[in-house]
C-alpha cells in the first residue's frame, strides 16, 4: 500500500478557513436559515430604491460597525418603561434572540438596499405586527407598539446609536453634512412606519434624545435585559469573545447619563485607551470576514449589490 501524504499547498489555510467559517456564521445568525432568499428578493429585484451605494445611508448600514451600533441600540431604547415593556412582554428577546435581531435586519436591508416595493411590503407587515402589541407596564401605563410618541423614541435611539457607533468604528466616517443628510434618510422609512416627525439633522436628533430623557427610566425589565445583553448573551464558545469585545464598545460609546441609568461604569480613560481599540479590532475582523474575496457566498452578494446599484 502506498500512502499519499499530500502537499503543503493542498492543506487548507487555517486564516481562510476560520474567515470563510465566520462570514457563514455571522450571516446564518443575523439573516436566519433562508438568508439567500432573502438577499435575492432585497438585491436582485427589479425597481427602483430609494438609495444608492454613495448615499449616507447606504454606507452606515453596510458596514461592520452596525454590530456595535445594534447593541448600543438595544441598551439604550431599553430605558423607556413603556417601550421596554412591550419588548419584555411580546419581542421574545430571550426565548428567541435570534429571531428578533433577524426580523430587525430584513426591516434595515429592506428600507435601506431593497426596492421601494420591497420597502413599503415590509414597513405594511410591520405595522400589522405593532398594531397588535398592546398591553400595560408594571405600574399600569397602558402601551402601544403603533404610538407615535413611542416609535419617535426606538427611532432616535436606533439612528443615534447607529450613527455614533459608525463615526467611532466605521471604515469611512461620514462628514458633518453627510451626518445630516444620514438622519434625513433614516427617517423616510420611520415616517412610513407611524413617526410622525422623524428628526432631520443631528442637532434635531439630539434635541429628540434630550426630550425623552425626562420619560427615561431603568426599570427592573431594563436591568434585566442589559444583564441578558452583557452578562448573558446567546453565544457560546469562542463566539463569547468575540461578542463581549463588540458589546464593549457599545457601552463605551453610550453617553455618561444613559451608563449611570444603566448602572453601567464610566471609565474614560480605559475606554479611550483599551475598549475602543478593542471594539475597532471586533468591527476589524468581522468586516474582514465579510470582505472575503476568495468565499463565494461574498462573491454572489457583491454582485449582487452592484447589479441593485447599476439599476
Amino acid at each position: 500500500m502506498t500512502l499519499t501524504v499530500p502537499s503543503l499547498r493542498s492543506l487548507p489555510d487555517p486564516a481562510q478557513v476560520l474567515r470563510t467559517g465566520l462570514a457563514d456564521s455571522l450571516r446564518e445568525k443575523v439573516a436566519g436559515p433562508e438568508a439567500e432568499t432573502k438577499a435575492a428578493a432585497i438585491w436582485l429585484a427589479d425597481g427602483e430604491r430609494w438609495f444608492t451605494p454613495g448615499d449616507p445611508v447606504w454606507r452606515v448600514h453596510d458596514d461592520a460597525a452596525m454590530f456595535v451600533g445594534g447593541i448600543r441600540a438595544l441598551l439604550l431604547q431599553s430605558l423607556h418603561p413603556l417601550a421596554m415593556a412591550g419588548v419584555a412582554g411580546h419581542s421574545g428577546y430571550k426565548s428567541d434572540p435570534w429571531g428578533r435581531l433577524q426580523r430587525t435586519s430584513e426591516y434595515l436591508a429592506a428600507t435601506t438596499f431593497g426596492t421601494v416595493q420591497v420597502a413599503e411590503e415590509v414597513i405594511a407587515r410591520i405595522r400589522g405586527v405593532h398594531e397588535r402589541v398592546r398591553g400595560k407596564a408594571d405600574d399600569g401605563t397602558p402601551y402601544a407598539a403603533s404610538d407615535p410618541h413611542l416609535l419617535a423614541w426606538v427611532h432616535a435611539a436606533e439612528v443615534d446609536s447607529f450613527l455614533t457607533t459608525h463615526q467611532r468604528y466605521g471604515a469611512a466616517p461620514l462628514t458633518a453634512a453627510e451626518a445630516d443628510t444620514y438622519v434625513e434618510q433614516a427617517g423616510r422609512s420611520a415616517r412610513l412606519l407611524g413617526v410622525l416627525d422623524p428628526p432631520r439633522t443631528v442637532a434635531e436628533l439630539e434635541g429628540t434624545l434630550a426630550l425623552f430623557r425626562p420619560e427615561l427610566r431603568a426599570t427592573a425589565a431594563c436591568h434585566d435585559a442589559t444583564r441578558f445583553l452583557l452578562l448573558h448573551p446567546p453565544v457560546e464558545g469562542l463566539s463569547k469573545v468575540g461578542y463581549a469585545a463588540l458589546a464593549a464598545g457599545a457601552v463605551a460609546s453610550l453617553p455618561v447619563w444613559a451608563k449611570a441609568m444603566l448602572r453601567l461604569p464610566a471609565l474614560p480613560v480605559t475606554e479611550r485607551v483599551v475598549t475602543r481599540q478593542v471594539g475597532a479590532l471586533a468591527v476589524g475582523t468581522i468586516r474582514w470576514a465579510l470582505t472575503d474575496p476568495r468565499n463565494p457566498k461574498v462573491q454572489a452578494a457583491r454582485r449582487a449589490r452592484e447589479r441593485a446599484a447599476a439599476r
